[in-house]
């Protein structure tokens, strides 16, 4: 411990990081540096600066992340179609590296000796945090409270709070049951109720959306523009990755789309229960896939499909900064090329429904060919015989011995 003089410490202000910001200057007896950064979450940041001054805090980094968040991070991990499990679109796993990536950068800046963060030692989060960071900076000292003190319960904490005049704000309004965490993609709930995956998540947990039976009878149509498989403007007005989501969740939201309630396999070992708002994801994954559907090759789109779910782990498993996880991303990038276009949408009591896509320059789909009237030659169709014999010739051998 005494070789930690300073440490960055990835703060929020909330109770958690506030006690953890003063054990560390208890127990490593170090001067803490702390770094809290604005991805959308949806809550001002800029209390947490006043809150670590009261702490003695001379280094303080508040940052506004949302462009970064949304164009480096979400948007390659959208390119893919990726989800985790089938279900789960990795709203918080796609945050951890970009937080990785500034405390470490914060460090060297600052000339810290370590990072430390508030992952419990149960969580994925531990797991992501370090991973990013060693993989940045292999020398880094990380330190994980929750794995080494003996606070562990919430009890410990606000006693421990109350103890050292921790300046916390505890009366704030009624105080949610739920352990959550919010940026531009998602907002998950975990803990309280949601502990028993028979039980059902209570209606007033959910903060972004409407639940699709109060959503708006009419719908709303909305036209997504694309280039090189990024959403580029919505009904026409050109925006930034940042300005995407935000417009994406409010729409979306409104209209009952993306609520999901899941038990997924955590990297550590556990099954763990959450429920997740991701509208604008939710309505991204539908709308790629959609421009995907006339852009890309048959073969080239089915690659996709298989590689995705490895690529969907290392996400979830806090392997963004490894090798293999930039070789796939490569290899992603590159099949975009071509995906350009428009897609028009019918959002609907939480229904994401493709009404049409276009690509003027880009599209597979010929209407000569597909067409079921006259095609004029355009395809002949007796080439089939052939085709389907040639497929079948293994199935014949097969079932011919089978006769034998």
């Amino acid at each position: 411990m005494s070789d930690v003089k300073k440490v960055v410490l990835a703060y929020s202000g909330g109770l958690d990081t506030s006690i953890i910001l003063k054990w560390l200057q208890d127990t490593y007896g170090c001067e803490v540096v702390t770094f809290t950064a604005d991805i959308g979450q949806g809550e001002e940041v800029e209390p947490a600066r006043a809150k670590a001054q009261a702490m003695g805090v001379k280094e303080i980094f508040i940052e506004d992340l949302r462009e970064e968040f949304a164009r480096e991070y979400v948007f390659p991990m959208f390119r893919a179609n990726t989800i985790y499990e089938g279900e789960y679109l990795l709203g918080t796993s796609i945050a951890r590296p970009l937080i990785a990536k500034r405390l470490v950068e914060i460090a060297n800046q600052t000339g810290a000796d370590a990072i430390a963060h508030g992952a419990t030692g149960k969580g994925n989060d531990q797991v992501r945090f370090e991973l990013g960071a060693y993989a940045l900076e292999p020398n880094i000292k990380v330190i994980a409270p929750w794995r080494e003190w003996d606070l562990n319960s919430r009890e410990k904490l606000m006693s421990y709070a109350k103890q050292h005049d921790i300046p916390v704000d505890f009366n704030k309004g009624k105080k949610s049951p739920y352990s959550m965490d919010a940026n531009l993609l998602h907002i998950s709930y975990e803990g309280g109720v949601l502990e028993d995956p028979w039980a059902s998540a209570e209606e007033d947990m959910w903060r972004w959306s409407v639940s699709p039976e109060h959503a708006p009878d009419d719908a709303t149509i909305i036209e997504l523009t694309y280039e090189q498989g990024d959403i580029v403007a919505i009904n026409g007005k050109a925006m930034s990755a940042a300005e995407v989501m935000e417009y994406l969740n409010r729409v979306a939201g409104k209209n009952g789309i993306g609520r999901d309630d899941i038990v997924e396999n955590r990297y550590v070992g556990m099954k763990s229960r959450g429920c997740y708002e991701t509208p604008a994801g939710t309505v991204m994954l539908k709308a790629h896939r959609a421009i995907e559907s006339i852009t890309l090759d048959r073969e080239v789109a089915h690659l996709k499909d298989e590689l995705m779910p490895k690529y969907a782990t290392l996400i979830y498993n806090g392997y963004w900064w490894a090798p293999e996880r930039k070789m796939l991303q490569e290899m992603i990038d590159a099949s975009q090329v071509t995906v350009n276009g428009i897609v028009r949408l019918k959002l609907y009591k939480g229904n994401v429904i493709v009404e049409g896509r276009k690509s003027d320059s880009d599209s597979l789909f010929d209407e000569n060919i597909a067409t079921f009237e006259d095609d004029a030659g355009a395809y002949d169709q007796s080439d089939a015989t052939g085709f389907i014999k040639l497929n079948a010739l293994r199935m014949r051998i097969a079932a011919m011995r089978k006769r034998k």
